[in-house]
């Protein structure tokens, strides 16, 4: 008999909308099947929010009084659709509390509403983004952004894993190593048996340059160093079929036909795509109202919406929900999964 999973759920900004996605989420039993949830945040704030998005909300709102929270308040009072460093001290700090009790063993998985980075520099919380302060806080160095994403029409699921994340595209070539593409394929190998079951899965890799180079013509990475390492990997990791250098422009077609049902034979296990556009640009495009960021490697599951503050309608009760449903949906999967091979 499969035990319920213990989640527990940030709050993100005050200032943005996760709040809202938050209780627009919890409102549906489907959502939260198989959950037992409680919030990190402040429980005046977030009264606060569902006393003032009722007036405005046409969709269920989640009372939160039907939840445990992990307390801990705002000192000041936040506007809501205006960052600052009021909040993203908040936000940091629901975070921060929400990770010490999961490390704990008080939960299964962590799921995040979003974040604002720069409220979060403007209140001297210098990281580039969540994941980091999650593999800090965890104590690992080898850690990754997998973005996944199930299609409403034809049931595939698209599994995206960025070899670089948030780094000025000046520096991403710089970035690349061999050393780092062979952590991050390792990792993706690992995620996709462990959490989804692929054991002998087919890889797309992406090539850096237009055309992948075109011979050296376009650009000088593949020649030199990356199409031996892909040869080595090949020879490192026989029980997957790797393929690459895809030129980056036609990588996506396949995910684009599986996503929309054309084509869904001829598409990728997992796609590593070497920076931050070129990866999650396509991804929004398919799948942004319900991809979910995965943190892989770290010793306990973590999704979040892959979306954003959206300070601008912040407090308006239009948000859409389905990818805080869906990053919901995910932990509880993965926890299962998790606890299933512990008692095989």
């Amino acid at each position: 008999m499969i035990n319920r999973s213990r989640l527990v759920v940030t709050l993100g900004d005050p200032a943005g909308i996760g709040a809202e996605v938050v209780l627009k989420a919890l409102a549906d039993p489907i959502a939260i099947a198989g959950a037992d949830i409680t919030l990190s945040g402040s429980s005046a704030y977030l009264q606060d929010a569902y006393d003032r998005l009722k007036s405005v909300c046409n969709d269920p709102l989640a009372d939160p009084h039907q939840f445990n929270i992990l307390e801990t308040e705002i000192p000041d009072p936040v506007m809501v659709g205006v960052e600052t460093a009021i909040s993203g001290d908040a936000s940091f700090r629901w975070l921060d509390n929400a990770i010490a009790h999961t490390l704990n063993g008080e939960f299964d998985s962590l799921v995040t509403a979003p974040i604002a980075k720069s409220a979060w520099k403007a209140a001297g919380h210098l990281y580039p983004g969540q994941t980091e302060l999650l593999a800090e806080r965890a104590g690992v160095g080898r850690f990754g952004m997998l973005f996944v994403a199930q299609s409403p029409h034809t049931g595939w699921t698209l599994r995206t894993l960025l070899a670089t994340t948030h780094i000025p595209l000046c520096r991403v070539s710089e970035t690349l190593t061999p050393k780092l593409l062979t952590l991050k394929l390792d990792l993706l190998l690992e995620c996709l048996q462990r959490d989804f079951g692929i054991t002998q899965p087919r890889i797309a890799i992406a090539g850096l340059n237009p055309h992948s180079g075109e011979q050296g013509q376009l650009g000088h990475e593949e020649a030199d160093w990356m199409s031996a390492w892909l040869d080595a990997m090949r020879l490192q990791f026989p029980q997957a079929t790797l393929e690459g250098l895809l030129p980056p422009d036609t990588l996506w077609v396949k995910p684009g036909q599986a996503w929309f049902g054309t084509g869904a034979g001829n598409a990728h296990d997992g796609y590593l795509a070497l920076y931050h556009d070129q990866g999650l640009i396509p991804v929004k495009l398919m799948a942004f109202d319900r991809a979910v960021n995965t943190s892989i490697g770290l010793p306990f599951i973590r999704t979040s919406p892959d979306h954003g503050t959206a300070f601008d309608i912040a407090g308006k009760g239009i948000a859409d929900a389905t990818s805080m449903k869906a990053a919901i949906q995910l932990a509880v999967e993965l926890a299962q999964r998790k606890q299933n091979a512990s008692q095989a």
